[in-house]
């Protein structure tokens, strides 16, 4: 048993090590391609910012408090597009006929579209977006940061990628079904995403609702900060809520590989 994992993660590595260096073959055009996505998301960020100096503030959260909301969802998709690239393009596989080659090889096939790919780019520009938000905020926010608050925020930031993981795998588990996933991925995914960027509070009941329990973007970042800000506002939702982020990461996973392992039986060969 040893002897397997240890092999699964020597072919992790040696894959991830691969892939790096056809990202960053040339490398002046994958910093710029870096620069760009860092920039391209900053660009919003900066926007909302400088508006909220007039306004003051959203539903009473500041506009540093917004920037730690900010970092929380675009330093887990910097993770999370590290590991889950392979999903988040799947049914490009699936249509050009490179799901096949995969069939063929001794290996588990979810590991081998795990470890396919990664893309590099957005992950530097998401997660350094991520970090500088952290670093511009964290500090002027009034967090106590201690051990428990420290290990909080590194499990929240864990079940926050297992969350975004496990919708990239359910999208992913489609493509048996649809070929071509990109327009319901477009919906639930990346316009949903859209809204995380804000605190739920301000949204009518039906966006919260989908924010929640079905694209459940709240515990990717809402709930994270609400543990650590204790803004008014969560007095809308129950307490448990901002504890269970790492709880509902892994279930969601769970949920997803299941309907993985029983879309398999579904698949089809484009025949490309």
């Amino acid at each position: 048993m040893n002897t397997e994992k240890n092999d699964t993660i020597h072919m992790f590595l040696c894959y991830s090590r691969t892939i790096i260096k056809s990202w960053f073959q040339y490398k002046l055009d994958a910093c710029i391609r870096s620069f760009t996505v860092f920039i391209r998301e900053a660009s919003g960020i900066i926007v909302i910012y400088l508006t909220l100096q007039t306004f003051k503030h959203i539903n009473g959260w500041k506009p540093d408090e917004l920037l730690f909301l900010f970092s929380l969802i675009f330093l887990s998709y910097g993770i999370l597009i590290i590991f889950f690239t392979g999903l988040r393009d799947f049914d490009r596989s699936v249509h050009d006929g490179g799901f096949d080659r995969i069939l063929l090889r001794p290996r588990g096939l979810l590991f081998q579209v795990i470890s396919s790919n990664a893309d590099w780019f957005a992950a530097i520009g998401h997660g350094g977006l991520g970090i500088t938000l952290f670093l511009l905020s964290a500090s002027r926010i009034g967090i106590s940061w201690n051990i428990t608050t420290v290990l909080y925020y590194i499990a929240a930031l864990t079940g926050g990628v297992l969350i975004q993981g496990a919708v990239f795998l359910a999208l992913a588990s489609l493509s048996f079904y649809l070929i071509k996933s990109n327009n319901i991925k477009e919906i639930f995914y990346w316009n949903m995403r859209r809204f995380a960027n804000y605190p739920i509070s301000i949204f009518p009941k039906l966006i919260q609702y989908l924010m929640i329990y079905v694209m459940p973007f709240a515990f990717v970042n809402y709930f994270p900060a609400q543990f650590l800000l204790r803004k008014e506002d969560m007095h809308s939702y129950p307490q448990i809520f901002m504890y269970i982020t790492p709880l509902v990461g892994g279930f969601l996973y769970f949920l997803a590989y299941l309907f993985w392992k029983s879309s398999l039986k579904h698949y089809k060969s484009t025949g490309n």
